[in-house]
């Protein structure tokens, strides 16, 4: 089956609920049994039935067989937030006493789990270059139960070797996770790969339009049930109508990641003939150093990049951002509408060292025409070079 052909199809079963073509809404939290002899039965069955509504209702369990059916893995776990995706999938494979691997340009909250939440609890966590690739194997300890990945990386989009890195820790048995929002199952299938455990904050290109807050984990069946109860432990559960909103976003996500490469490859290429903009961060440009390794393992790009300025002060940095018209400033992205979000990576890498010309802003391509985006963004470097 092709692509297009199963972001369409996978999860629904219009046999079962009287022909509706999508699945429907289930509001429910308690589910009620005839006899003691079915309550009894429907517990040896907790993760495959309905058996109370923290474990997921019909609308839940469509949803994780389509984005399973997406990821090419044999389950996925639904959560309430792309973080919570990530806390789900760490947590489910780490213990007190173990040391992690984590990538130096992951996506900060997953810094701050690590440093808040699981330095207390005794887990030590070394964060490495994520251009290491095989060379991760010196960092590999007796007790690293994890490395943890992201390609690209949050903000500064380095790529990742991925074959390279997960080769190393199947032979020296430490489990790995990535988180694949930026990419989703669509452009990259992280356990066809090695990886263990991919995660997507499916509140960004999954749901589409920045309107529910949703996660989910995908792995193969030997470690469905570990992830299901850490995320049912943790309480995180999302609602009906959540999961609905990510079945319903997944049926268009084909054409829209489409049309966002498109208008972010136009984009990219613009901002590199600017005279104001020093770089551009995007694998896709040919001129990127993740480039190779994105043309061999991806299939296409997302419309997430980065930019960098030539020098520039806060004053004309604002002046150019604070007056755009199509492009919202907001810390979340994967939606319709374009964004735009000022970054300094500086204070929270501990392994690489960050070097940028100038200020860096990461921009999000929408669905609008990029006609108006230009021009948009060409007044706003007008306005740039005026408060300078």
């Amino acid at each position: 089956m092709k692509t297009e052909t199963r972001v369409v199809s996978a999860g629904r079963h219009p046999e079962q609920h009287f022909g509706a073509v999508n699945p429907p809404v289930y509001h429910a939290s308690t589910i009620v049994r005839r006899s003691m002899a079915e309550w009894r039965e429907v517990r040896t069955r907790i993760f495959d039935d309905v058996v109370y509504g923290r474990f997921g209702t019909p609308t839940t369990k469509a949803f994780e067989e389509a984005v399973a059916a997406l990821e090419g893995a044999d389950r996925a776990v639904a959560v309430s937030s792309g973080m919570a995706a990530c806390a789900a999938a760490i947590l489910s494979v780490v213990k007190g006493g173990d040391h992690i691997l984590v990538t130096d340009s992951a996506y900060q909250p997953v810094r701050k789990l690590a440093e808040n939440f699981l330095k207390p609890f005794g887990v030590e966590t070394t964060y490495y270059d994520p251009a290491i690739g095989a060379g991760i194997a010196a960092l590999i300890r007796d007790n690293t139960s994890l490395i943890w990945l992201e390609a690209p990386g949050s903000q500064t989009m380095e790529m990742q070797d991925i074959p390279a890195i997960t080769a190393v820790a199947r032979e020296r048995g430490v489990r790995t996770g990535i988180d694949n929002t930026w990419a989703t199952p669509l452009l990259f299938k992280p356990l066809d790969f090695g990886v263990d455990l991919s995660v997507n904050a499916a509140t960004k290109y999954l749901v589409g339009h920045s309107d529910a807050m949703l996660g989910v984990v995908s792995m193969r069946a030997e470690l469905f049930e570990k992830t299901k109860i850490t995320a049912n432990f943790m309480g995180s559960c999302p609602g009906s109508e959540e999961c609905y909103l990510g079945l319903r976003g997944l049926r268009t996500l084909a054409v829209r990641l489409r049309q966002h490469e498109e208008n972010a490859l136009r984009l990219a290429h613009w901002f590199q003939g600017r005279p104001e903009v020093n770089r551009v961060l995007y694998p896709a440009l040919p001129d990127d150093p993740g480039h190779a390794i994105w043309q061999r393992d991806f299939s296409g790009a997302s419309g997430l990049f980065s930019v960098i300025l030539e020098p520039a002060d806060e004053a004309q940095v604002a002046a150019l951002v604070d007056g755009l018209e199509h492009f919202g400033l907001g810390a979340s992205w994967g939606g319709y509408e374009s964004l735009v979000l000022p970054f300094d990576p500086t204070d929270y890498r501990t392994v690489t060292e960050w070097r940028a010309a100038g200020p860096c802003l990461r921009f999000h391509i929408g669905l609008e025409n990029p006609d108006d985006l230009i021009a948009d963004l060409e007044a706003g470097f007008d306005r740039l070079r005026a408060a300078g």
